[in-house]
């Protein structure tokens, strides 16, 4: 397998769109059609086997706000196809997704974000971070999520508070409560 991490944010074509929902499909992970497409509009960078051209992963991102943080932040997704785990590709998406989406804030006439935010859900991968700032993807720990899962944010080069504590949603993005 030769493999190759693509940046696709804002250009996510009709065909691969359908090749990320037949990979979650595939693997069980969004088996809603619906939810799969929209998560596939979501895509910052996909994998792909350049022999082969079948994607292996990709990294979804949506602009939010978590009200503990209380800083708009680009939340992250990211998943591998099951033949694709184990081979190390973690940290070169995770540096992947962040320049693609620093350089597109920093593209904008006003910056919309902070940084990337994310939650280590794969507990054997949180276990290998545990400094509060990694180095290796620019990773801050920030706290834990209601899921009780390490939270991490990407500051993007010279990221500034953007809202003031009192413009802070109290609601999770997509109209969630906050969790106590």
């Amino acid at each position: 397998m030769s493999l190759e991490i693509v940046p696709v944010w804002k250009q996510v074509t009709p065909e691969l769109s359908s090749g990320l929902i037949s990979m979650w499909a595939r693997n069980s992970a969004l088996p809603d059609p619906t939810k799969a497409a929209e998560r596939a509009q979501q895509a910052v960078a996909v994998g792909r086997d350049t022999e082969t051209g079948a994607l292996w992963g990709v990294g979804t991102a949506v602009l939010g706000i978590v009200p503990s943080f209380g800083q708009p932040t680009y939340l992250y997704r990211q998943f591998f196809d099951v033949g694709a785990r184990g081979l190390k590709q973690t940290v070169p998406f995770l540096q992947t997704i962040r320049r693609t989406l620093e350089a597109y804030n920093a593209s904008l006439p006003k910056p919309e974000s902070v940084g990337v935010m994310i939650e280590l859900q794969n507990d054997d991968v949180a276990k290998s971070y545990q400094d509060m700032y990694e180095e290796e993807v620019h990773a801050h720990f920030i706290g834990w999520s209601p899921r009780g899962k390490q939270l991490r944010v990407m500051y993007f080069k010279d990221a500034k508070i953007m809202l003031a504590a009192d413009a802070v949603p109290r609601q999770r993005p997509g109209g969630a409560p906050p969790q106590a």
